[in-house]
């Protein structure tokens, strides 16, 4: 198949490029345009508003604003990369010969906090902040402009958790360096779960949309198990070789330590102790059940466990 993949050089574009470069034809669309195995040629965002790419049967458009969580961004910035630019890539699709279009949206784009056990696609959208609401706003321009039922054309809007895996520089990297340096963990007595997402199932989700006869429609993309934090510092340390250094703090202790430090504007605050200590448990139910399968290839914990060996290269 021939592929167009915005934002092909980032860390899920490379990822996915050689996860599907074997079978496919690769082109990329990006901001810069190095040499990269498995694709054939990257084109400029000027290639796009000239229609000047080639014919593909998929498009896979992952470019975006990402994250962040110092909230040093200006807000205008998500709503112009990652409601505007997905406007135009999706307009594209619609007047080209592509069949399928997967839009890599985001859970936050649902809920910055999960209300209830678990999030799933039913819930009602309720974004906080600029990354999330511009997330939003783009899944509403392809839905207010779904292609009719007779086109032929099929439409994934997929909203994975956080992403890890091999390469990747998130906040999953800055904590394994804070338990690297022997640092204690002073949450322990907070039972809190979250859900990743490996990019060795995210690649395996992407390869099925395409190759399969799948449904439209919006996916949360997850891994399997949802993982407590002290559990994942006992993985962190596993791949250190280091006796994990949870300290099981007061509750009572800790919110006030997080009070002090909103008043004096130190990095504990009421907030980030919230971040740090809330569920988010993402239901993948949908996309396994559209996929006829029972359990994504690469469990929590397997897929932790490479990234973080990946850390320690």
């Amino acid at each position: 198949m021939n592929l167009i993949i915005t934002g092909v050089h980032g860390f899920v574009g490379s990822n996915l490029t050689k996860a599907l470069r074997k079978n496919n034809d690769i082109y990329g669309l990006d901001i810069v345009a190095p040499e990269k195995d498995g694709v054939i040629h990257t084109f400029s965002w000027a290639d796009l508003e000239n229609h000047s790419l080639p014919d593909s049967d998929a498009i896979i458009h992952l470019a975006g604003k990402a994250h962040d969580t110092r909230n040093q961004s200006n807000a205008q910035v998500y709503f112009d990369v990652n409601t505007k630019l997905t406007q135009k890539v999706y307009d594209y699709f619609l007047s080209s010969s592509a069949q399928k279009f997967i839009f890599f949206s985001s859970v936050k784009a649902a809920a910055d906090t999960v209300l209830g056990n678990i999030l799933t696609e039913d819930v009602i959208p309720n974004p906080k902040g600029p990354y999330g609401e511009s997330k939003i706003r783009a899944e509403q321009y392809i839905q207010n402009n779904w292609p009719p039922s007779d086109s032929g054309k099929s439409i994934y809007i997929l909203r994975p958790c956080m992403i890890h895996g091999p390469g990747n520089k998130g906040n999953l990297n800055l904590l394994y360096n804070i338990i690297k340096r022997g640092i204690p963990w002073p949450l322990g007595a907070f039972e809190n779960r979250r859900s990743y997402c490996s990019i060795e199932n995210i690649c395996y989700v992407i390869d099925r949309l395409i190759k399969g006869c799948i449904a439209s429609g919006i996916y949360h993309i997850s891994d399997d198990e949802a993982i407590a934090t002290n559990e994942l510092i006992e993985l962190m340390c596993k791949t250190l070789n280091k006796k994990p250094k949870i300290w099981n703090l007061s509750k009572n202790f800790m919110t006030g330590i997080a009070r002090l430090g909103g008043t004096f504007h130190l990095p504990l605050n009421p907030q980030t102790l919230q971040k740090l200590t809330e569920n988010y448990i993402v239901s993948n139910e949908k996309i396994k059940t559209a996929l006829g399968i029972g359990y994504l290839p690469i469990s929590a914990q397997e897929g932790l466990s490479r990234t973080f060996k990946s850390f320690r290269r």
